[in-house]
């Protein structure tokens, strides 16, 4: 099963250079940043699973 991630991507620019930074309401701490939409597409792709996973250690108590 997929789930659906929204992803906010602005473009915007510094010193005459586009560049692209996505985020996402969906994952907390993800922030892409890249020179095509497609590389930062495919950068967050690739927080999207670490995030995650960070995300679930977090909420693990450990009881002795």
């Amino acid at each position: 099963m997929q789930n659906q991630i929204n992803l906010t991507i602005e473009r915007l620019q510094e010193n005459g250079q586009d560049y692209y930074v996505a985020t996402s309401p969906d994952i907390q701490g993800l922030v892409a940043e890249a020179d095509t939409i497609d590389a930062v597409i495919d950068i967050a792709k690739d927080l999207i699973p670490i995030l995650l996973e960070l995300e679930t250690e977090d909420q693990l108590v450990i009881t002795t």
